[in-house]
């Protein structure tokens, strides 16, 4: 039980037993003392002082004095400003506390709870590599699954490949007019580079295409649909939906090539997927549910044949489920999908990690769900994020503007090399260990950065301030956590190897850094529920800077080999132990490696 746990029970018995009334937790509020004020935490009186007709100070007076006698082993003493009632927890329950979880590396984490959650990221198209928003999205969801886990959840990590469209026609056009026979193997092109290619010269040609028939006199509205190149676009989607022999052996050879340029960046950003659902499967599901809909009268058909739902009593507005041809929209298919989601694993949540933009269509997504009373439907959750922009500004694929997660893992392992190299530490690594902890630092820096924002924001990633030593960073953390290693491995074994101690350290009297410390190691598994009650990895990542923090700070204060007393060198190396195991831990809920050495 956390200690903010322990006092609303210490506080509830002694409110009861002062006014002879009943209360509960949710009568006060338990805040961490601010830091001008002596005390750790902070019963807040406001709301008791109205119920029981006393006066702020008079109030807390007597809590204070009741719940210091009732509970002599958990506080020290208390003090009262205004309408706050301050109290100190005793230095023998931070000790007892850090000797009872010093060496438990699950820390943290919870049981199994029973429930099974599905997780979706990623969604890639398959006309184009991974870029920077995919970075984001990829880590987001893969961080939100991990602390799923730790709050005891079953997860199960799902990708919906966008592999079928006018999109994908695109790249598959361009390859017919411009690659004569050419092919990943053949130009050493990575496959998902090499169709992404054909995309920006679809694109390139179009454009020419449309200013050449615009130079004619006619209208650029008009030159869009008539040029060759679009309409050849347009009769290939045609020939796929036919199940035409040819197209359909072109697009899975050429969705094979991205496919292969996919998993070697997942496997090197450490991305992966439990189930993968293809667009090309799930895109004709839905239909039997709107026929359902139609005979409930959720969804009403138009004299043209086309069906649709009117939301706009719920604040939206009509929106169509199928064309007036019988064929799918997107928001069909998603009906479907989340019925086949439901029906495979009977999952409880449905977790979406998909851009801000699509907003609006997830409303109407799970609306949709629930007035078909779909088992799935209260479970469907929007983890709505923001984009990602670099300094330079906003990306475009179209143009070739887009900057592909491939070149930025590059390029920032090639930052955390020449970042490293100027420390000057590594001297005695070989080149393999070299290589690794380049990787390390690299990606971790890319992922800390991109995972330290709240999701909901915008936010611009700069390659640069993200892999620097001294700031915000993983890197950071990363060195706090190879420096504590260090000094683990110049110390007693029998803590570094995690036995228990027979120096008894809990009656030390502890110094403020030693404090402040154990005080923060013991809010961890309060950051990690809140980091998945707000499903927000910021929370992690916020939490281990200033745990890093907090422990540099305090070494540099305190000698832990030359400490004053063997308890204090025991308490101290417990310390050491502690935060490294937590620090290992929270950087792995965001998918970020720590090494032992740097």
């Amino acid at each position: 039980m956390s200690i903010v746990s322990t006092i609303q029970q210490a506080a509830v018995k002694s409110l009861s037993a002062l006014y002879n009334q009943s209360f509960t937790e949710k009568d006060f509020q338990i805040n961490q003392t601010k830091p001008e004020f002596e005390g750790d935490y902070t019963i807040v009186l406001f709301a008791l002082v109205k119920q029981l007709k006393k006066s702020p100070e008079g109030l807390g007076k007597e809590i204070g004095e009741h719940i210091i006698q009732s509970n002599p082993d958990l506080f020290s003493s208390f003090n009262v400003i205004k309408g706050f009632l301050n109290l100190s927890v005793a230095d023998n329950y931070w000790a007892d506390f850090l000797q009872s979880n010093f060496n438990n590396e699950a820390f943290g984490k919870k049981q199994s709870n029973g429930k099974k959650v599905m997780v979706e990221y990623s969604s890639p198209n398959t006309n184009k590599p991974l870029h920077l928003g995919h970075l984001r999205n990829n880590f987001l969801g893969w961080s939100i699954a991990e602390i799923l886990k730790a709050n005891g959840f079953d997860v199960i990590k799902s990708c919906i490949v966008n592999d079928r469209g006018i999109h994908i026609c695109k790249s598959m056009i361009a390859w017919q007019l411009f690659a004569n026979g050419a092919t990943p193997q053949s130009t050493n092109t990575k496959g998902d580079h090499f169709v992404g290619e054909y995309y920006v010269k679809f694109n390139d040609e179009y454009k020419r295409q449309v200013d050449e028939l615009a130079a004619t006199g006619m209208s650029k509205d008009e030159a869009e649909k008539e040029a060759p190149i679009m309409k050849a676009t347009q009769q290939m989607l045609l020939d796929w939906e036919a199940g035409k022999p040819d197209v359909m052996e072109l697009w899975r050879t050429m969705n094979s090539w991205v496919y292969e340029g996919f998993d070697i960046t997942y496997k090197r950003i450490g991305s992966d997927f439990d189930k993968t659902y293809y667009e090309s499967n799930t895109y004709l599901l839905g239909k039997d549910i709107v026929q359902q809909g139609l005979s409930k009268r959720v969804f009403y058909q138009k004299e043209d044949g086309s069906v649709w739902i009117d939301l706009t009593a719920d604040g939206l507005d009509e929106k169509i489920v199928q064309r007036k041809d019988g064929t799918s929209v997107y928001i069909t298919q998603d009906i479907g999908l989340a019925m086949q989601k439901y029906d495979e694993y009977k999952i409880d949540q449905s977790i979406y990690v998909i851009g801000n933009e699509q907003d609006y269509h997830m409303k109407v997504l799970q609306l949709i769900c629930k007035k078909l009373e779909m088992p799935s439907a209260d479970g469907i959750y929007h983890l709505s994020y923001g984009m990602v922009e670099l300094p330079s500004g906003k990306m475009k694929s179209r143009e070739g503007t887009v900057v592909d997660a491939d070149d930025l893992v590059d390029e920032m392992i090639a930052t955390s090399q020449q970042h490293t190299e100027e420390l000057g530490k590594v001297k005695d690594f070989t080149a393999d260990e070299l290589k690794d902890l380049y990787n390390t630092i690299g990606l971790g820096a890319m992922k800390f950065y991109l995972l330290r924002v709240d999701p909901k924001k915008t936010m611009v990633f700069n390659p640069q301030e993200s892999i620097d030593f001294h700031g915000f960073t993983g890197p950071f953390v990363q060195y706090t956590y190879a420096r504590i290693r260090s000094i683990l491995r110049k110390s007693d074994p029998s803590i570094v190897n995690r036995e228990t101690s027979d120096v008894n350290t809990s009656h030390a009297s502890l110094l403020s850094l030693e404090k402040e410390l154990i005080v923060t190691l013991e809010q961890y598994p309060t950051i990690i529920e809140q980091a998945y009650i707000e499903h927000n990895p910021s929370a992690i990542a916020i939490y281990v800077f200033n745990l890093a923090k907090i422990f540099n700070s305090f070494y540099s204060e305190h000698s832990i080999a030359n400490a004053e007393s063997e308890g204090k060198k025991q308490l101290r190396l417990q310390l050491a132990v502690m935060t490294s195991s937590v620090i290992k831990s929270a950087m792995q809920l965001l998918g970020i490696h720590v090494p032992e050495r740097m």
